[in-house]
């Protein structure tokens, strides 16, 4: 009897809850988080930060409305590249290494996924932007993608 005393008492136990950081006021796209654009409220919703430290310093990728949860996919690293700017880019493969120049096609930070435009050959191409600001692509096979642009 103390068996399912027990039991139901760990059935019926409150949840545990959690904080989920939330805008404390409405930010723009490409915004820096602060610590006075963030809170945290009590509740556990999915797919948010859940400590205000996983957040300061990150950007916002779309409008952070006051008091929502900050999700996810809302922030990322800041860009360290932006849309138009010229980028060196590199191809390595075994020994073989290739440099050129790019038009960067968006926004990008570092580890982000970037497509850029090759001054050359106008190819766009795939790379993942380092610290430096360079974009390094794969060879085929490894996330390599090249279309060509045209006039």
């Amino acid at each position: 009897m103390r068996f399912v005393v027990l039991i139901l008492a760990a059935m019926t136990a409150a949840p545990v809850s959690a904080d989920t950081v939330i805008a404390a006021r409405t930010l723009r796209a490409q915004s820096i988080i602060g610590p006075a654009d963030v809170t945290l409220a009590k509740g556990d919703v999915v797919g948010t930060y859940r400590t205000l430290d996983e957040v300061l310093g990150l950007e916002s990728r779309g409008v952070l409305y006051a008091g929502r949860p900050v999700r996810i996919e809302d922030l990322g690293p800041p860009a360290i590249i932006d849309r138009n700017q010229v980028v060196p880019v590199i191809y390595n493969s075994g020994t073989m290494r290739i440099m050129a120049e790019g038009r960067a096609l968006g926004r990008a930070g570092v580890g982000d996924m970037l497509r850029v435009m090759n001054l050359a050959s106008h190819a766009v191409i795939s790379g993942r932007v380092l610290e430096d600001g360079t974009v390094t692509v794969s060879p085929p096979g490894r996330a390599f993608s090249a279309t060509r642009m045209t006039n």
